[in-house]
């Protein structure tokens, strides 16, 4: 990896999942340290930023109708149409402010779990020559472990920064960052153990990939 081109993979970071007020609250499925993970992944969001690496975005988005959500997930979760929950264009979808995601940021819109299905994420990757992936955001064990998978098997190395993450219940998000870790499809980092998303190979004397634990810092 000494010579990959890195980007920050932040998944689904949005109002609906992680605020208090947002729609996954409110219909019993809060995520816990949501909000703890959010302002950890403000950090890597920041550090990447500074030092030019690129910065992408993803929301689970569904169109005016939920024409797009599909059966499969009407039955995972069918309160959410009640609420409107992560309807585009609702305060609810957007990416928490927290992260500072602004109309000039690279956002990449999905319908389904895999953050490359059906998406422009892996052209834009391509496009801007990253061939590595700092991977971070909600939900662990869905939306981000699935996506860190999908990039696996695209040949994107990833790096899962596992305090930038929260799940239903912090034994999920365990469960999960042990699958990654134990099946060597991501190496797992943290920024409060002292990873730095604008220098993930620790060039500059920071905390690389390889050694930067298993353990999420405070959990």
């Amino acid at each position: 990896m000494d010579n990959d081109r890195h980007a920050l993979l932040v998944v689904d970071m949005q109002n609906g999942f992680c605020h208090p007020d947002g729609s996954f609250p409110r219909v019993g499925r809060g995520l816990e340290g949501a909000m703890e993970a959010v302002a950890n992944a403000a950090v890597a969001v920041g550090q990447a930023r500074a030092a030019g690496v690129p910065v992408v975005f993803t929301r689970h988005v569904y169109r005016p109708g939920r024409p797009d959500e599909g059966a499969a997930l009407i039955r995972n979760s069918p309160e959410l149409a009640g609420v409107s929950g992560l309807a585009a264009g609702t305060w609810d979808a957007e990416v928490c402010d927290e992260l500072g995601c602004g109309p000039a940021d690279l956002v990449v819109d999905k319908v389904r779990f895999d953050a490359f299905q059906w998406t422009s994420l892996e052209p834009l990757l391509r496009g801007l020559g990253v061939t590595a992936l700092m991977i971070c955001g909600v939900v662990t064990n869905i939306c981000v472990e699935t996506t860190a998978r999908s990039a696996f098997m695209r040949d994107f190395p990833v790096t899962l920064l596992a305090d930038c993450c929260a799940a239903k219940t912090r034994r999920l998000h365990d469960l999960s960052v042990e699958v990654l870790s134990s099946y060597e499809l991501a190496e797992i980092a943290s920024v409060t153990g002292g990873f730095d998303a604008g220098d993930p190979l620790g060039r500059a004397g920071g905390v690389p990939s390889r050694t930067a634990g298993l353990v999420t810092p405070g959990w």
